[in-house]
């Protein structure tokens, strides 16, 4: 239970680290923080398939394959809705926001909020990484979501200053969506600790949420701004540094 705590404020707090670099470094380039985000969302599709699909297939025992194509698709499919029914943004760029304008402050809470959404599913693919007792993968697991935490805190700041958000709300605003992610990590592993029963369908489920976020989000993003082939490279570096690790822990 101590590993999993310290786990969990390790990922949740990944988040204020990434903060504290957006603190310092406000005008952060959008080649840059692509390439950063598109090695994050190479490490967390390593973490997907080889630390929760791949392990969901194997605990599935004679049904694993319909229990691991289910949960995938039950995980994608609950943050789609939770997309559909909480008012938020997917995209926010930092260089074209004007200083203390209410709309603006409006479409930063808002990209906030979706950072926030996908927090929690994250959290719980950590947390349910511990429930089928392999601390090495769950490890993995939780280092490539804290990985991808750090940029995501980093452009996070840049656009709330530009709206004119204080620095200290600012801060708190991007420690609450680590909190989330806190909550979550406890939530899966508390949930598959209870009902080992369900750990299969649990890991393609957060397998799922994973991929969705990668798709539907990570990658969007970072090929919208002119880097797309230095960030098509980062993220097959992002994979193998993850295949290596967990070939060489394994």
């Amino acid at each position: 239970m101590e590993m999993v705590l310290l786990t969990a404020l390790g990922v949740g707090g990944a988040t204020v680290i990434g903060a504290v670099i957006g603190f310092i470094f406000k005008k952060i380039s959008h080649k840059f923080s692509d390439i950063v985000l598109s090695f994050a969302a190479g490490v967390m599709l390593a973490a997907a398939v080889l630390g929760l699909i791949l392990p969901s297939l194997e605990y599935g025992g004679k049904y694993g394959l319909i229990i691991t194509v289910a949960g995938i698709f039950a995980g994608a499919l609950c943050l789609n809705l939770i997309d559909k029914l909480v008012p938020h943004l997917h995209k926010m760029v930092g260089a074209d926001i004007e200083s203390h304008h209410n709309a603006n402050l409006s479409k930063v809470l808002l990209f906030v909020t979706a950072i926030a959404i996908h927090n929690l599913p994250e959290g719980i693919a950590a947390g349910v990484g511990f429930g089928s007792g392999d601390t090495a993968q769950a490890l993995i697991i939780a280092g490539g979501i804290a990985l991808q935490n750090i940029p995501e805190g980093m452009v996070i700041i840049g656009p709330m200053l530009a709206a004119g958000v204080t620095p200290r709300r600012t801060f708190v605003l991007a420690m609450i969506t680590g909190v989330v992610e806190v909550i979550g990590t406890l939530i899966g592993y508390f949930a598959v600790s209870i009902a080992s029963a369900i750990l299969p369908f649990a890991l393609a489920f957060a397998g799922g949420t994973m991929l969705y976020v990668i798709s539907d989000e990570m990658i969007p993003e970072t090929h919208s701004h002119g880097s797309e082939r230095g960030a098509t490279y980062a993220l097959l570096v992002g994979f193998c540094v993850m295949l290596v690790t967990d070939v060489l822990l394994g």
